[in-house]
């Protein structure tokens, strides 16, 4: 274990067990959920994963210290602290050197996880590529090239151009299974219109198409996406039209790069009466439920290679 990465003895001990372990990141705590319901579903995602038979990780950074773990106590104090940053792997040597606080975007948290030894991370959606002519790549995409870390999500955020976020992961060699489903979700709607790159009906199957993947020495790493709960996800037609109404007032105000996704999220729950912050809540907690399975069946197949 790296000597700057300070991991819960509890974690530690699964992981030099070989059990199951599932990350979680943690700017969703810091930048994507009001308070108080922020604390609350951080805790409900980690007894999710408990329930489902794997132990939980949420990562952050905490004055300086990079977390991979938290206590219940250090997570009430990520998720009421007056200032945190948000941190992606660009900002991670500045933020341990500063001694700053924040939530752990999902490149940091791949980079942390890999770090760690562990394999699978749930999370809400992916970053991409942004609508326009900006030229905005998030930087999940390029760690999804390079770091060998499953990211079980509903997709990518709605927010953002999807087919050119998934020719982005095409040409990096991404893998990008659906579970059950043959349609890549758009993280609060099910379904896009455009197509995954292998489907999948079991957590078995896609632990198995993982393990695969990694054993052939590709490296990068992989995405499993699951539609948002039907219960809670909203029609597109719904979601296209709150975006209408929220893109220009973030280009008037001009919020862009990594503001311009709390400030969009923000926006959107006001204008669907809390339809797509509900969805949120469902989609996050339903990803780490599958996220703890998958682990588990991964636990079951013999050690990966790299």
């Amino acid at each position: 274990m790296p000597d700057w990465l300070h991991v819960l003895p509890e974690i530690q001990a699964a992981l030099a067990a070989r059990r199951p372990v599932v990350a979680l990141e943690s700017t969703v705590i810091t930048h994507g959920l009001p308070r108080p319901a922020n604390l609350e579903l951080a805790r409900q995602m980690e007894t999710d994963v408990r329930q489902a038979g794997a132990v939980p990780a949420t990562v952050a950074v905490l004055e300086g210290q990079v977390r991979f773990g938290l206590s219940d106590d250090e997570l009430v104090t990520l998720a009421t602290a007056a200032r945190t940053e948000k941190i992606n792997r660009r900002d991670l040597g500045p933020a341990l050197a500063g001694g700053k606080t924040g939530g752990t975007t999902v490149s940091a948290t791949m980079f942390i996880a890999h770090a760690a030894g562990a394999r699978l991370f749930a999370t809400g959606g992916i970053g991409g590529v942004h609508r326009g002519t900006s030229g905005d790549v998030s930087a999940d995409l390029p760690e999804l090239a390079r770091t060998p870390v499953a990211v079980v999500c509903a997709g990518a955020k709605s927010i953002l151009d999807l087919p050119r976020t998934l020719e982005w992961l095409e040409t990096a060699g991404v893998p990008v299974l659906g579970f059950r489903t043959s349609e890549f979700p758009a993280f609060f709607c099910r379904e896009s219109g455009l197509p995954v790159s292998a489907r999948v009906e079991t957590a078995v199957e896609a632990a198995q198409a993982l393990r695969a993947h990694w054993d052939l020495g590709l490296g990068s790493g992989a995405l499993v996406c699951v539609p948002c709960p039907a219960a809670e996800a909203l029609p597109a037609e719904a979601v296209e039209a709150a975006l209408a109404q929220s893109l220009p007032m973030a280009e008037a105000a001009g919020i862009s790069g990594k503001d311009l996704t709390p400030f969009l999220l923000a926006r959107l729950a006001e204008l669907t009466n809390g339809a797509t912050l509900r969805a949120n809540l469902a989609l996050l907690r339903n990803n780490a439920r599958h996220a703890a399975e998958i682990a588990r069946a991964m636990a079951e197949l013999t050690p990966a290679a790299g």
